[in-house]
């Protein structure tokens, strides 16, 4: 088992750049270790539709100046990859159309997916680079020559739960040299660089929802279900008060409900045909089974049989072991050895073998 080779001899590796610390770093790192390193950043979203004080998001016009200066720094060609159109078809149109029936999407998931490690990718490969490197905490092993996806090794960074949905074959063309740092480790490095960004913030909204009105933003889509109020009832269908928008709420909640009770009462489901919310106690969130659809593999051998694994379903979330049984090529079985908490159709449910990531999918609805 070994990871990318420290020494590039010259060899050409492209950089995802997004304007922070991470990127930055890792371009930095490759330089330093003889790659011939290109800069790319992706146009994702209008900047100038994020305006200053909304908060760090990866889309802030500041982003693209900062990936430039970076570039500029470290010496090495800098292109702006405008995936503006995919963006919007693949990540913030799916994105609405998740929640409009009711399903709790993760955005970040399908721009790795579709954008990051499809199209930018591609884009490596036309200008003959060899890898596409990025600044995920994450670790891509080879094991008996086959590459791999592992956990980053620092248990508060590991971003391995968004990337499931890379290709398996894909692997190989792809490269994570901060999986096996810490932040704090990452940030040194940054400063040891003389990186002008190496205290930068993380970036914390979606891109596309700077100012984090999930409500407002579904309004300005015609979504009038997601931005209009409507009633929240209990599990024996008794009216208990009235939402302010669905598009405020995901499956869990407990906060901002606007209802008094004598117990506590979270979001159990979400009915946009009649914008609706249904709460109940804790218990009514408790789940064993789950169906997982759209199954990625990160492995040449198809899942035939059940297999004994651990599973997150959110990126957060503590693993939890379980049993998972295929069901048809991209659909399966998940049945947990202890009930869950607040699973969430439309989630990502992560699977691992250890610290190994074996595949993910999407909850289906219950």
């Amino acid at each position: 088992m070994h990871t990318a080779p420290e020494n590039g001899n010259g060899r050409r590796i492209a950089v995802a750049l997004s304007g922070g610390v991470d990127s930055a770093t890792t371009a930095a790192l490759l330089v330093e270790q003889g790659w011939e390193v290109i800069g790319l950043t992706m146009q994702l979203w209008d900047h100038g539709s994020c305006l200053p004080g909304q908060g760090r998001t990866c889309c802030a016009p500041e982003d693209l100046h900062d990936a430039r200066h970076v570039a500029q720094a470290l010496g090495i060609p800098f292109y702006v990859v405008n995936l503006e159109t995919a963006f919007q078809k693949w990540v913030v149109d799916d994105f609405v159309a998740a929640y409009a029936t009711g399903l709790t999407p993760n955005p970040c998931i399908r721009c790795n997916q579709r954008l990051k490690f499809r199209l930018l990718l591609d884009k490596a490969m036309d200008l003959e680079a060899e890898y596409l490197a990025t600044g995920h905490y994450a670790r891509i092993l080879s094991v008996d020559g086959v590459a791999q996806l592992w956990r980053g090794v620092d248990p508060d960074k590991d971003q391995s739960y968004f990337l499931f949905a890379i290709h398996w074959r894909d692997l190989s063309r792809i490269r994570f040299p901060l999986g096996g740092l810490t932040k704090t480790s990452t940030r040194q490095l940054a400063e040891r660089f003389g990186l002008h960004l190496a205290r930068k913030r993380d970036s914390q909204d979606l891109c596309f929802i700077p100012d984090g009105d999930r409500a407002a933003f579904f309004a300005r889509y015609g979504l009038a279900a997601n931005a209009t109020p409507g009633s929240i009832l209990d599990l024996e269908g008794k009216l208990l008060g009235h939402h302010s928008g669905l598009g405020r709420f995901t499956i869990g909640q407990r906060h901002g409900l606007g209802i008094a009770a004598p117990h506590p009462l979270y979001v159990v489901a979400i009915h946009p045909e009649e914008n609706r919310l249904v709460v109940g106690p804790a218990a009514a969130l408790a789940r064993t089974t789950l169906e997982v659809e759209q199954l990625y593999w990160l492995d040449s051998r198809p899942l035939t049989a059940p297999i004994t694994l651990t599973a997150q379903i959110r990126y957060a979330a503590i693993p939890a072991p379980v049993q998972v049984i295929p069901l048809a090529s991209d659909r399966v079985q998940v049945i947990f050895d202890n009930p869950i908490r607040a699973a969430a159709p439309g989630q990502a449910c992560v699977f691992y073998q250890g610290a190994r990531v074996m595949g993910g999918g999407w909850i289906a609805k219950f």
